[in-house]
């Protein structure tokens, strides 16, 4: 799954994905959390929240 979110609401889903996912079992997975820098929709040039 790879998800892309706005900073503001980025620790709530974190945590929503932690708790529906989490057994306690090996192979509940991991999250990464990076930054996108700039976002280019190529078909229209838009950038950035337009572009998502």
């Amino acid at each position: 799954m790879e998800l892309i979110v706005e900073d503001g609401v980025a620790a709530e889903v974190i945590k929503t994905i932690q708790a529906a996912a989490q057994t306690g079992e090996v192979g509940d997975g991991k999250i990464f959390v990076s930054t996108i820098d700039e976002v280019i929709r190529i078909r229209t040039g838009e950038t950035g929240n337009a572009a998502v």
